[in-house]
């Protein structure tokens, strides 16, 4: 290839002939004048090619020139080398574009896309950001429960049920749980819709132990008859629900303590007109019922199979103890299995994932609930992951074992009295949070049909 001839050489430079530039120095952006400089192919200042014909020396892609402008109508030959003189670019193909030079301005992007004005209007759509869907997302799985769970601590009576002293500490977290039969809740409606008759004073019609252990063993439910006969402190041996009628919430904490022995960390109560308003707000309980149940005092009336439950019938069905053969052993069990039902329903996905069935259920399960003053938010929602897990089978349900139905007393009627050994061997295993040994009398009592 000829070299270019010098700035005093006066010889017409031929045309077609290609010259190499002497190097110069300048500054970035500093417009060119005079030739252009041909560098490697794909350098953003490489020449299309040169259109011949002129000797003059124009400037670099002006118009009239004179031949060595840049042409872009005529395109570039292959390999990088300029086209002959005149010629057009082949039929039916677009020359391509200039390339950019450093100074050159950014393309215009079109309105709606993310790709210069340049490439057309088929580029593709803006993409989504990915925290317009995250965000609304962590709102909902975090948010919706903690406004559930504010509902129903919101809704909560709370009442100082434990008293001081007691004995010491056991493991694990005990939780007395009562099923008052107070009806001062109740209006005069409601009363005869429950058939729960105009009786004053405050009674225990469900008394149960809920132990929660420390480590990985099981939750057990452990259901205290109402006609047990135990020492009461202060007023010798009685039924245990009369602790309740004669010293209220303080001193039945103080009997459960002194005839078992364990600590009792955190009350929980539920009166008739709270337990029906439950029910009813989760949109009733299923039961299935082994055995026809009559009962006039009760005012229930319940075939065999399984079937839905009203609050009214599921309260009825709870209560109910003189038409049942087992007496006041088979209505524990069946308080059992109303509390599994409900539970099962609270926590279900027809329930929790439907806002307008949630949240007055959540109102109602506030509502219905009586707790110590120093229940925590933790407290309360270990209360409740125990009873979902007694009520899905992860955990362990059984009665105190019981001796007999008939005891007779001087001063309170026939009671029940408790088979001390394994009642002792029951008690004993919760004191030292080992629930994994009351699995032998769990297979006992299941055995034997209770």
């Amino acid at each position: 290839m000829a070299t270019r001839p010098g700035a005093g050489d006066q010889r017409d430079e031929e045309p077609g002939r290609l010259y190499r530039a002497r190097p110069r120095l300048f500054r970035r952006n500093q417009p060119l004048t005079g030739p252009p400089f041909l560098t490697a192919p794909g350098s953003d200042r490489a020449a299309a090619g040169y259109a011949g014909g002129s000797s003059g020396r124009g400037q670099v892609g002006s118009p009239g020139s004179g031949g060595r402008g840049v042409s872009r109508a005529a395109g570039a030959a292959p390999g990088g080398a300029a086209a002959p003189a005149g010629t057009a670019a082949p039929a039916g193909t677009a020359a391509p574009p200039a390339p950019r030079s450093p100074g050159r301005p950014a393309p215009a992007r079109e309105p709606g896309h993310d790709r210069p004005a340049e490439y057309g209007a088929g580029a593709g759509p803006r993409r989504v950001r990915w925290w317009w869907i995250a965000l609304p997302l962590a709102l909902l799985l975090i948010g919706y429960p903690l406004a559930l769970f504010a509902v129903t601590w919101t809704s909560l009576h709370r009442v100082d049920a434990l008293p001081a002293g007691g004995p010491a500490a056991t493991p694990g977290t005990t939780y007395l749980v009562v099923g008052s039969d107070s009806r001062t809740d109740l209006t005069p409606a409601e009363r005869r819709q429950l058939h729960t008759g105009q009786a004053a004073g405050e009674r225990t019609d469900t008394i149960m132990l809920l132990h929660v252990p420390s480590g990985s063993g099981p939750t057990v439910l452990v259901s205290v008859p109402r006609d047990s006969y135990v020492p009461i402190p202060g007023h010798g041996k009685n039924k245990i629900n009369a602790a309740f009628a004669i010293g209220g919430r303080q001193l039945l904490v103080q009997t459960v303590e002194q005839a078992t022995g364990l600590r009792v960390d955190s009350y929980v109560e539920t009166g008739l007109g709270g337990y029906a308003r439950l029910v009813d707000g989760i949109g009733g309980i299923d039961v299935c019922v082994k055995r026809p149940l009559k009962d006039a005092k009760a005012h229930i009336d319940v075939k065999a199979g399984c079937q839905t439950f009203d609050g009214a019938t599921a309260l009825g069905y709870a209560r109910a103890r003189y038409a049942d053969p087992l007496g006041d052993l088979g209505r524990v069990q069946r308080q059992r299995q109303v509390l599994a039902a409900i539970a099962s329903k609270a926590f279900s996905p027809a329930v929790l994932l439907v806002p307008w069935r949630a949240f007055p259920a959540a109102s109602s399960g506030g509502g219905a609930l009586t707790v110590d003053s120093g229940m925590s938010p933790l407290g309360l929602l270990s209360f409740v992951q125990a009873m979902r897990a007694v009520a899905g089978g992860g955990g362990l349900s059984l009665t105190v074992p019981v001796a007999r139905t008939d005891l007779p007393t001087p001063n309170a009627g026939v009671a029940v009295q408790w088979n001390t050994t394994e009642a002792d061997q029951l008690f004993a295993a919760l004191r030292r949070d080992d629930t994994n040994a009351v699995r032998s009398l769990v297979a006992g009592q299941q055995a034997a049909g209770g």
